[in-house]
């Protein structure tokens, strides 16, 4: 047999990733320290090593996988590198797991204790969501996918959040899966191909939904995947299958237009759907018309969330509509999006019907004061147990402050408002007040902050929420409070400075160019007779009145 060619001979033009630096080695010593010293889904399942410890055996499982890689490379006949580099990474994972699987050495002065995650005979949730983010291969997937093969076992939940499945990984995850599977009923594949080629990510998808396609779920989370059109197709066989589902999450996976029309059309049934979940995708309006289908057949949804998806006037029209039919809801989360006065209105019709309505999230809709005074009607006359209501960022006025607070003053189990970014101003700000002044004892938590509100706006807020039994913060930043009025609000919140948040950035000599009397403001250091005579001219107002 001919000798190896020397590596100085082979192809001198292409990138050679073998050997690695001696940087790269002490890097990869350091992780393999950490991964064996921090918790992990192995460390609790087999015990962590002594930071000590872990080092030492660190550096000896890394030279054993470099000695093995590179001598793989030097029988390899004109290669990159790629496949000793490969070898090298798998031999470390291997000998980790023996490492772990050992458990920490007894010392001279005392037996250490090994600490073992407890496999109760009855437990149902398997989780790898705990401890550090890992990359698996097959023989790690086997180790941890044990307990699932046990007979006998009572796992019907699963979540593999926070474990990124290669496609050799995924080969052993399937048949075990497959072998669960109908005893399963949430399955939880949250960000579970991080970093992986968008190909192998692909295979790895279609691998689990064979394996799972045909199990009843009541709850599927698929968030974090980025799956777009390919990855919902992808666990088409999967979605197909489920007739019984009453929890679905596809948050932050890139659904468009095309993704949101292919989940329309795989689910079979949402008759029983409770929860959906969009969230950070990338829907739009026609997006918008495929998921408005899915709600109008939802009719026992509880909890919608549309946000960040960049949904228009027309797709909030459409998702408004479709939300008519779904009269149980108590959650309702649309921020961020672009609906404009019109779905706005058109909401808040909808609105009208859902007296079970619990928390209400519309912050940056571009509702103005149109929408918001529409939405504040809708409210003030249902939802009875209204607990959350933010409509940050939505271009609102004084001119709709009379309206929010008539609403306001109805919610008298109030935990949470957030009216924050919009223009209210001190007689926005005054009216609300006075909507919180009487009860609201369960009200924690109120943010006006970036309001132009001035001295006396802050002032009647501050009185309003401090002594409340239950109030945790005022946050009122942002805002024109001149320095004697700072010094007025940490009087009132004397003997609680904590429910004051932080006035980093208030402007004191903040100019309001957009006065409706196109007047020049003064400085936070104006006249405190003139805010004075606008407190007085707006304490008395009814919160109860239309205009």
């Amino acid at each position: 047999m001919d000798a190896p060619t020397p590596n100085s001979q082979r192809q001198p033009f292409s990138i050679k990733l073998w050997p690695p630096s001696q940087n790269t080695r002490l890097m990869l010593v350091e992780r393999i320290t950490n991964n064996l010293s921090s918790q992990s889904v192995f460390t609790q399942k087999y015990g962590s090593l002594s930071k000590e410890e872990a080092a030492e055996n660190a550096k000896q499982i890394e030279d054993a996988a470099f000695a093995s890689a590179n001598q793989h490379y030097e029988t390899e006949p004109d290669g990159d590198g790629s496949s000793a580099v490969q070898l090298y990474a798998m031999e470390c994972s291997k000998h980790i797991l023996e490492v772990l699987k050992r458990g920490p050495r007894t010392k001279a002065n005392g037996e250490v204790v090994k600490v073992e995650k407890v496999a109760h005979p009855h437990e149902t949730l398997f989780d790898t969501s705990k401890g550090h983010r890992a990359f698996i291969v097959a023989e790690e997937a086997q180790e941890l996918l044990r307990p699932l093969k046990e007979p006998g076992n009572s796992y019907t939940k699963i979540c593999f959040s926070n474990i990124s499945f290669g496609l050799d990984a995924a080969h052993i995850a399937g048949p075990i899966l497959e072998s669960v599977k109908d005893q399963l009923q949430e399955v939880d594949l949250s960000d579970f191909i991080a970093g992986r080629p968008e190909d192998e990510a692909l295979e790895v998808m279609n691998v689990f939904s064979e394996a799972l396609e045909g199990c009843s779920l009541k709850c599927l989370n698929l968030s974090n995947n980025a799956l777009g059109e390919k990855g919902v197709r992808a666990f088409g066989k999967l979605l197909k299958s489920q007739h019984n589902l009453e929890e679905l999450y596809l948050m932050n996976d890139g659904i468009s237009e095309e993704a949101a029309k292919a989940v329309c059309e795989l689910i079979p049934s949402t008759e029983k759907l409770r929860i959906l979940q969009f969230h950070n995708n990338m829907t739009g309006d026609e997006g918008a018309f495929a998921i408005s289908k899915i709600v109008k057949h939802s009719p026992l949804l509880e909890d919608f969330q549309c946000s960040s998806s960049r949904v228009d006037s027309e797709g909030g029209v459409a998702l408004s509509e479709a939300l008519g039919t779904c009269t149980h809801l108590k959650k309702l989360d649309l921020r961020d999006n672009m609906f404009g006065i019109e779905a706005g209105i058109v909401l808040s019709k909808v609105i009208s019907n859902h007296k079970n309505l619990t928390e209400v999230y519309l912050s940056y809709l571009n509702l103005e004061d149109d929408g918001a005074i529409a939405i504040a009607n809708a409210l003030k006359d249902s939802a009875p147990s209204l607990e959350v209501l933010d409509m940050a960022g939505n271009d609102i006025t004084a001119k709709a402050a009379p309206f929010l607070a008539a609403c306001i003053a109805e919610k008298q189990l109030l935990t949470k408002l957030n009216m924050s970014e919009n223009e209210l101003k001190d007689e926005g700000a005054i009216q609300i007040s006075k909507a919180l002044e009487i009860s609201h004892d369960q009200l924690k938590e109120v943010d006006m902050s970036t309001n132009k509100i001035r001295t006396a706006g802050a002032r009647v807020l501050s009185q309003a929420v401090e002594g409340k039994p239950e109030f945790k913060l005022l946050n009122i930043n942002g805002n024109f409070i001149s320095d004697e009025g700072i010094d007025e609000l940490k009087r009132i919140f004397k003997a609680s400075p904590d429910l004051l948040g932080s006035l980093d950035e208030n402007d004191p000599d903040g100019v309001d160019d957009d006065d409706d009397d196109d007047d020049e403001k003064q400085s936070g250091d104006e006249d405190e007779g003139v805010k004075d005579e606008l407190e007085s001219k707006l304490k008395n107002l009814d919160v109860n009145s239309e205009e």
